[in-house]
């Protein structure tokens, strides 16, 4: 984990606004939406914010109440995984100690992880650190570090015929990480992405989404925003590998 550090504070630097950081003491909050089944949900689905964002927006733009219209058996958890957590070096460890590790405890089989721009980011670096723990992931225009890299990767002809030798540098090894969906996935999370045609991170985004399974991108109209965000959600929403509750066997209630 202490070879993250470095971009986790080049992160800080790049996204940081006028606005401060929140407190990272105690624990990160969150919110819970969860089946009233006969049978408890054996998915959960982690939700990880942007950089300035809420778990409330998830529900205010409707990431919630989409999930429960498609009748999807899952428990799902909004974190409020805000910048102070990168910014203080902390988000790794967090979510491994109180996310993953009370998530296992009470039963889930199936983690997954929905994240938007920082939320991405912060999803693809645990993905990395912990590769067996995540049965999936879904990232929406995420950060993926500096421009130059991707760029670099874009011109050696895209991440499946990309080669370096540099060590050590931590940008580097997200990418090599993440070319290792140009070849056998097995022992990989499966993955995702979903971006706008017109987002600032369309460039690094769709070098990634070079090296994903057809159908595992999804390239719509649109920017680094909630109405674009809402449209990717609900275009995935429809194809996810999740399981659905039986229309015809009354075991859950969703609220």
């Amino acid at each position: 984990m202490k070879a993250l550090l470095p971009v986790l504070a080049l992160t800080v630097a790049l996204l940081q606004g006028c606005a401060a950081y929140r407190s990272t003491k105690g624990p990160m909050n969150s919110v819970h939406d969860t089946l009233p089944c006969n049978t408890p949900p054996t998915t959960l689905i982690v939700f990880l914010p942007g950089a300035y964002d809420t778990p409330q927006d998830f529900i205010d733009q409707g990431f919630v109440s989409a999930v429960r219209e498609q009748n999807i058996d899952a428990d799902i958890q909004l974190v409020d995984a805000h910048m102070g957590y990168y910014s203080d070096q902390q988000i790794l460890g967090r979510l491994q100690s109180e996310v993953i590790d009370p998530a296992r405890a009470k039963g889930y089989q199936q983690i997954w992880f929905v994240g938007i721009s920082l939320g991405g980011y912060g999803t693809m670096l645990y993905a990395m650190t912990h590769p067996s723990v995540l049965k999936g992931f879904f990232i929406m225009a995420p950060y993926v570090g500096p421009r130059d890299l991707p760029a670099q990767i874009e011109r050696q002809g895209g991440l499946a015929r990309w080669s370096t030798d540099v060590k050590g540098n931590p940008d580097v090894d997200l990418w090599r990480w993440l070319k290792g969906y140009s070849g056998d996935t097995a022992g990989l999370p499966d993955a995702y992405l979903g971006y706008g045609a017109s987002d600032r991170f369309a460039q690094p985004n769709g070098v990634l989404a070079g090296v994903l399974p057809a159908g595992h991108s999804l390239v719509i109209p649109g920017g680094h925003d909630w109405p674009t965000w809402q449209r990717l959600w609900r275009s995935f929403l429809k194809i996810a590998p999740w399981p659905r509750i039986d229309s015809g066997v009354a075991q859950c209630n969703p609220q």
